[in-house]
């Protein structure tokens, strides 16, 4: 069997994955907190006919060698954790992370979750809470009565009470840092959890500390998927399934050739 049926085969594969995770982007153009993934692809094994350097004669080597790639192999979808645009939403409850870090989200089974995703919301019980009802890690309660909800940019929380009673502080919300991010797992809902590659969370502590960025009130993060360059993506992927498809047409045809040759 010819191995341009299976090297170009693998071209297909790869492009398929390819175009997977470009159609991920684009769904979650307007998801907030959203991060892209870029495919990474690497090179498959060489069939070595001819190493370099074999010597054909006393004194002479040949200076290069004969090699067959079989193809490729999608290897990783990084996560690029650059800064999405901002949006301004003048809801009080709406945070955005302005810089490194991650807020800390407690999870059903009990289960410590991280999120760049600040729109949270008020439960019956008046505990700050994701769009599924998860809590915000450590738990930020606003009592019956509280208003003019004030977020600082070091994560203090404080509410007005009454016109003649002093503002009361209703916690502080912290932000965790991570050496690796892109090692994260994506769990949807918004959500990551930890992994041997991400390493341990890095605090938690307070934003603007050590690194970690700030807290904006009234705006949220937007994803970082640019439109226009997925788009860019997505036409060289087709091109390239394109090219692979037309690579198994060609070695078809010319197995026929041979197959149809009489003596």
């Amino acid at each position: 069997m010819m191995p341009a049926l299976w090297t170009a085969s693998t071209g297909m594969k790869a492009q398929d994955f390819n175009i997977s995770v470009i159609s991920n982007n684009l769904a979650n153009v307007n998801t907030t907190g959203f991060k892209k993934s870029r495919p990474d692809f690497q090179d498959l094994l060489y069939q070595t006919m001819r190493e370099a350097g074999t010597p054909v004669a006393e004194g002479l080597e040949v200076p290069n060698g004969i090699q067959a790639g079989m193809g490729v192999r999608p290897v990783a979808t990084q996560k690029i954790f650059t800064q999405g645009e901002f949006q301004q939403t003048g809801n009080p409850f709406d945070l955005v992370i302005e810089g490194d870090g991650f807020f800390r989200i407690l999870t059903p089974d009990g289960t410590i979750a991280y999120s760049r995703d600040g729109a949270f919301k008020l439960d019956s019980t008046g505990a700050m809470v994701t769009s599924d009802g998860f809590r915000l890690q450590p738990e930020i309660i606003v009592p019956e009565g509280g208003t003019a909800i004030s977020v600082g940019i070091d994560g203090t929380v404080t509410a007005k009470m009454g016109n003649n009673e002093p503002d009361q502080d209703l916690g502080q919300i912290t932000l965790v840092r991570f050496i690796n991010p892109a090692g994260l797992k994506n769990v949807g809902r918004n959500l990551f959890l930890t992994t041997e590659a991400s390493g341990g969370e890095i605090g938690p502590g307070i934003p603007g500390e050590q690194g970690r960025g700030t807290i904006q009130q009234g705006y949220l993060e937007m994803s970082n998927v640019k439109v226009v360059e997925e788009m860019v993506a997505m036409i060289i992927a087709q091109r390239a399934y394109e090219a692979n498809s037309k690579s198994i047409v060609t070695a078809d045809t010319m197995l026929g050739i041979a197959n149809n040759l009489k003596r």
